[in-house]
Formats: C-alpha cells, sequence, structure tokens
C-alpha cells in the first residue's frame, strides 16, 4: 500500500501528472510536510538508482537555473535539500522529481519492461478533474 504522496511522486515522474500541478499540491503543504516530502525524493532517487552522470539533464529537464543551489549541491551529489532555507523548498523539488522521473524511467526501461510487481509502477491514471 502507497502513502498518497509516494503516488503523486511517482504520477510525476512517470508523466502521468503535470509538473505544474505537483508544484501546486507541493506548495500547499506546511514546511515540515515540504521537507519529508523532499526526504523521500531523495530516497527515491536512491532506489531508482540515480547516477550523479544524470544531473545535467535533471538540471536542463527541470527548467532551473544551474546556478540554484539545489542545482549546485546536486551536481557536487550532495542530498540534503530538505535543509535548504524555505525559498528554496520549490526549486529542490522540480529538480528532483526530474531527477527520480530520469532514474525510474530508465529502471522501468532496463528491469521492469516486461512488467512488474512493484505497486509504483502499476498505478492507475490520476482522476482529473472536470469542472
Amino acid at each position: 500500500m502507497l502513502y498518497a504522496h509516494e503516488v503523486i511522486l511517482n504520477e510525476l515522474a512517470q508523466g502521468l501528472r503535470p509538473m505544474a500541478e505537483g508544484v501546486e499540491w507541493f506548495e500547499g503543504l506546511s514546511e515540515d510536510g515540504r521537507r519529508k516530502v523532499l526526504h523521500a525524493l531523495v530516497l527515491f532517487c536512491g532506489q531508482a538508482r540515480a547516477r550523479e552522470e544524470d544531473v545535467p539533464e535533471s538540471i536542463e529537464r527541470s527548467g532551473i537555473r544551474p546556478t540554484h543551489t539545489p542545482a549546485v549541491m546536486l551536481t557536487k551529489w550532495r542530498f540534503g535539500m530538505e535543509a535548504l532555507p524555505a525559498c528554496e523548498l520549490t526549486t529542490s523539488f522540480r529538480l528532483l522529481v526530474t531527477l527520480f522521473s530520469i532514474a525510474d524511467t530508465r529502471r522501468r526501461t532496463l528491469y521492469c519492461a516486461g512488467g512488474c510487481g512493484h505497486a509504483w509502477h502499476n498505478l492507475p491514471d490520476p482522476p482529473r478533474d472536470v469542472t
């Protein structure tokens, strides 16, 4: 059973949910909640086997400047982004979701292409508001 935040993060990484929606969700959390989500993302990046060579692509795809503190940290393969000032949390979120997406896509292609039992790789399409 996946927690709600785990489902959302995996939906973002798999392109089932747009980043703008993920950022809106993330920014709606308390500061403590945002820091916990970043910690979970760091763990997910590790589990998905993110590589140091994935960093330049993750910076480029996330749309953040390479000079932003989270990008500089990641370039040095440092992951303590949940400890950054509050003003850097959303930038960190965008960057880590993108890194997770790159690593998880590779992992699904290499190890789960024929199907797998990972709950996070078998998510239903998220419900959409029809208002």
